[in-house]
């Protein structure tokens, strides 16, 4: 069984905003597999589905980002989903926008959710998709993340949102090494 869990602020006001691009992959995975995820459950609202002989969970926690390990600790620890079978997909400030990039395991890159996260799971070895959102000029971080995406970003982060989609279809079906080769790269889709 695998987690798919993509880190955002709940409620319309967050919606579109930087720090939501992973609940932005959840939705966009929901669409492609057709698996609404409405179930509230763990402080999480969740779907679930079948790839190829695996069991998904997609994960969108409802905690608000700073406590978003309290909901996936919850989950794995009622399912017993091993750490290598948590996919996190974040944002990250130290990427352009646009970028993607997988990574094995790895800390919290100063990322409140993913320290969270570590903190409930007690390791750091999940596999975790970063997506990359800029950093702003000066100090106002909090501000900036809480905001929508300039126009000019609007392609990039469409295309970045659909190559974490493909990054996690390809982890579930292949495993991780294959994705971080095609999708820390460059976008060939997965057989």
């Amino acid at each position: 069984m695998y987690l798919v869990a993509g880190l955002g602020n709940p409620g319309k006001k967050y919606e579109r905003t930087r720090h939501n691009v992973g609940f932005m992959v959840i939705e966009m995975l929901s669409q492609k597999w057709n698996v609404p995820v409405d179930r509230l459950k763990f402080q999480a609202l969740i779907g679930e589905t079948k790839i190829g002989e695996e069991k998904v969970l997609l994960v969108k926690p409802q905690t608000f980002m700073n406590l978003s390990g309290n909901s996936i600790y919850e989950i794995v620890r009622f399912y017993k989903i091993e750490p290598d079978h948590v996919i996190v997909i974040y944002d990250d400030l130290d990427l352009p926008v646009g970028t993607v990039r997988i990574r094995k395991q790895g800390g919290t890159g100063g990322h409140n959710g993913m320290k969270s996260i570590i903190y409930q799971l007690q390791t750091e070895e999940f596999p975790r998709i970063r997506i990359g959102i800029d950093k702003p000029e000066g100090d106002e971080v909090i501000d900036y993340v809480l905001h929508d995406f300039l126009k000019s970003e609007q392609e990039p982060i469409f295309e970045a949102l659909q190559k974490a989609a493909l990054a996690v279809e390809c982890m579930i079906r292949e495993n991780v090494d294959m994705a971080m080769n095609k999708y820390n790269v460059k976008n060939i889709d997965c057989e």
